[in-house]
């Protein structure tokens, strides 16, 4: 299509122009469940094994006599993992999710292959505790159970004679809508360094994990640093509201939104977060422009099976569109809340969320440092070797990593702990006693274990405040010593 025409084409009512857009996103869709499972099958033992930290089979003992039977608890809390639970189930779910997912990014997916990787996934979510609490977790279920509905039952090949439907597209440009006004009013709401412009002075260096590029942004001149907070609560609070009209408006707001994330892809590791909202954007292309931009032999598969097509109204579709409807209005009413609550679900299939990230930045980056010693006597010459992790801060002179979408959770939970004090981290004491063990498990969720020949005796926690070095030097860090975080402990002294 010559020129810029094809931006202003308007989505026909049936939604037979999005057999492109769906090609793409459920290629995306795959991979992020991919990176997802992933995350999930190298953690999942040492976090929510029989021996893990916080053990998936006792949490189910302790909340189970709530429920008067199985049926109840799964409607209340579903997952799988009430009628049967065990080490061998939990790696065979997790390799089946990876198997699907992949299978989904090469492009075979239908509603048994969607079904099966959002039931996987909603089951491992309601038992991962602490180490689930995202919102990206609910954000991948809800867009992940509207996929369901974009594809045909039982064929599974990437361009069937089966129209997206149109409701399927709305849903989505719902949930990306959503997503960035949410995150846009959290910040007016909870944090006033975003009013004043000066959050971008700090969020760079104290976000969870920074990427190799994050120190670049943290030293930009501070007035850019002013515009980047002012072109954030454009993308997010203006822009989001075009997604509702086609055509030409609709396509600028998704190349927007899609430079936004892919920004923020750039100036940290934020899990799966900025690509699973990048697979919700695609519903903001059609056909007519993406064909600009796909490879030929693609663009003529799709058009093909645009032709064999035959236009009707998918009422099931239509269906979820009305339930997504009634299960929206508390999400509205919480979204325009002087109280506004993110990254939360109001049901428990997660199907309409809330969502919003970084609604507070802080303004110094506290880091727990675990070190243990094999001294048999504590005093200031003891000699104390610290545990190095996969992604968090920890010797001043290891490069950034890049990480995302790959999750390291542990890494993740130790940011907030230590915003946080041991009390609120009870995972933090069974973490340190696997560590006095030279546990196997446990151990494949760090870097690097100083204590290869024999465990510890004694494990501290230091507490530090940490800070970007200026780029010419060799370091990355700088820190700061504060206090203890948790006194020296022997295996002893947390049993007793």
């Amino acid at each position: 299509m010559a020129g810029l025409e094809f931006l202003t084409t308007f989505i026909p009512a049936d939604g037979s122009d999005y057999h492109l857009t769906r090609f793409v996103f459920l290629r995306a869709l795959g991979f992020v469940y991919f990176f997802a499972f992933l995350s999930l099958l190298r953690q999942v033992i040492p976090l929510l094994g029989e021996k893990g930290l916080t053990p998936a089979k006792e949490y189910l003992n302790v909340i189970g006599p709530n429920f008067r039977n199985k049926a109840i608890a799964f409607w209340k809390l579903p997952t799988l993992f009430w009628f049967y639970i065990s080490d061998n189930l939990l790696k065979i779910l997790a390799w089946l999710g990876l198997i699907l997912s992949f299978l989904l990014m090469i492009g075979f997916g239908n509603v048994i292959t969607l079904f099966l990787l959002w039931i996987i996934y909603l089951s491992f979510v309601h038992i991962g505790q602490v180490w689930y609490g995202y919102g990206w977790e609910g954000q991948l279920l809800e867009t992940g159970f509207v996929a369901i509905f974009m594809v045909p039952l039982l064929n599974p090949t990437p361009f069937p004679n089966f129209a997206p439907p149109i409701a399927v597209i709305w849903l989505l440009l719902w949930i990306t809508f959503r997503l960035h006004l949410g995150s846009g009013l959290i910040k007016f709401r909870a944090d006033p360094c975003w009013k004043d412009l000066t959050c971008l002075n700090y969020h760079f260096e104290t976000q969870p994990i920074p990427n190799p590029l994050s120190p670049y942004w943290h030293f930009l001149p501070k007035q850019i640093l002013r515009l980047g907070v002012l072109w954030t609560h454009f993308v997010q609070i203006i822009v989001p509201f075009f997604l509702f009209i086609p055509g030409f408006p609709r396509v600028i707001a998704g190349l927007l939104l899609l430079s936004f994330q892919i920004q923020l892809m750039l100036s940290g590791n934020l899990s799966f977060l900025n690509v699973i909202s990048i697979v919700g954007i695609f519903a903001a292309f059609n056909d007519n422009f993406l064909s600009n931009l796909l490879p030929n032999f693609i663009v003529e598969k799709a058009e093909q099976a645009a032709i064999a097509t035959l236009p009707s109204i998918n009422y099931v579709a239509w269906a979820l569109f009305l339930v997504v409807a009634i299960l929206s209005i508390p999400v509205i009413i919480n979204l325009f809340s002087r109280y506004q609550f993110m990254n939360t679900s109001f049901n428990q299939f997660y199907l309409v969320n809330t969502y919003g990230a970084f609604g507070s930045v802080g303004r110094k980056r506290y880091e727990l440092i675990i070190q243990g010693t094999n001294d048999g006597i504590i005093n200031t010459k003891t000699k104390w070797k610290e545990y190095e992790f996969k992604a968090k801060p920890g010797n001043i002179h290891r490069k950034l990593p890049i990480i995302a979408p790959y999750q390291p959770r542990i890494d993740w939970q130790i940011w907030f702990a230590a915003m946080q004090t041991p009390g609120q981290n009870p995972w933090m004491l069974t973490f340190i006693k696997k560590l006095l063990d030279n546990d196997k498990n446990t151990l494949s969720l760090i870097a690097h274990n100083p204590f290869l020949d024999k465990p510890p005796k004694y494990i501290r926690v230091q507490h530090y405040i940490y800070s970007f070095a200026p780029i010419r030097f060799k370091a990355v860090w700088e820190r700061e010593y504060i206090r203890p975080w948790l006194p020296p402990m022997s295996k002893e002294d947390i049993h007793n």
